[in-house]
Order: structure tokens, then sequence, then C-alpha cells
């Protein structure tokens, strides 16, 4: 048989390699953004009685069933209080609530997303961790989910299946 007449054989397909995209966690719900830079007194100071009566004038429905993310990004001193008055106004609106800006949110995502990881499907298995993706997945997200499968899997690799880097292969026991 010439080698135009061989079947084309995809030999990644039959690798028996899995791929785990992280990106596939990424949160399916809006991502909202509450600066609270933007009511303070010139960037630095958080007047009370303003700061509530511009909460109160806001409009909180925008934010309805998706994620809420409060902080600030300027180098003020915000009271704890603060935090606490705004959760007020979304707690019945949003799905979840989180301090901090979107890299911090994805952080804590992912690692809870790697905690909460079922690894029976991956026990003694060849996983490649898929790089590059489309939506922000922070390294971070990269360590804990190698946190979560090293233990389990028969080696890990990073990038496509077509091209891969090696990142851990089990070892046979010692005879």
């Amino acid at each position: 048989m010439s080698t135009a007449e061989k079947p084309l054989v995809n030999r990644v397909a039959s690798s028996g390699l899995i791929t785990f995209n992280l990106e596939t966690y990424y949160p399916a719900k809006t991502i909202h953004h509450f600066d609270l830079k933007d009511y303070l007194f010139r960037e630095l100071i958080l007047r009370e009685k303003d700061f509530r009566s511009a909460l109160a004038e806001h409009d909180w429905e925008q934010y309805r069933n998706g994620i809420f993310l409060v902080y600030c990004s300027t180098d003020a001193i915000i009271p704890v209080w603060a935090y606490m008055l705004v959760t007020s106004y979304v707690v019945d609106i949003c799905d979840e609530i989180h301090l901090g800006d979107e890299t911090s949110f994805l952080r804590s995502h992912y690692s809870d997303v790697a905690d909460e990881l079922d690894t029976a499907p991956y026990v003694d298995q060849r996983v490649i961790v898929k790089g590059c993706s489309e939506k922000p997945v922070p390294p971070s997200a990269y360590l804990d989910i190698s946190r979560k499968l090293l233990p389990v899997v028969k080696s890990l690799m990073y990038g496509e299946p077509c091209s891969t880097v090696p990142i851990f292969k089990k070892r046979p026991p010692a005879k």
C-alpha cells in the first residue's frame, strides 16, 4: 500500500491524552466592577454623607444575577463599613459579591475550581493543561490545577496536543 493509499490517522486523538482546558471554567456570569474611587472626594477621602447619597441614587439593577466586584483602585484608605454598605445594596441582586478587582477574583475563582475538581477521571492518565486562552486565566490557575492533578496523573504537560511542554512524569516503582 502506497503512502497515498493509507488512511489518515489522527495520532493526537488516538494517543489517549486528556486535554484540561482551564478556560472552560471561566465564570459564565457577567462580571461587574464597582470602583469606590469614583465616590471619593478628590479620589482620596470618603465623605460618609456624600457616599450614602450617591449609593442611594445609584442604579443597582444593572448588576442583577451577575458577579459583583467592589474595590478601590486608588491608594485611599477606605473604612470597612463602606464595603459593608455597598454590599447591603447588592446582596439580593447579585449572585456573587467579592472584595477585589478582577485579577484577585479570578485567582480565588480558579483556586476554588481546583479545590472542587473531581480527580477520578484523571487518575493514571496523561493530561495536557491547555495553554493559550482567549479569556483571562491567571497564572495562579495553572499552579492550582497542577497542585490538584500532580498526585494522581501519570504525566502532566502544558500546551497543545501537537506541541507540549512536559511538566511531570510518574516514575515506575524502583525494583
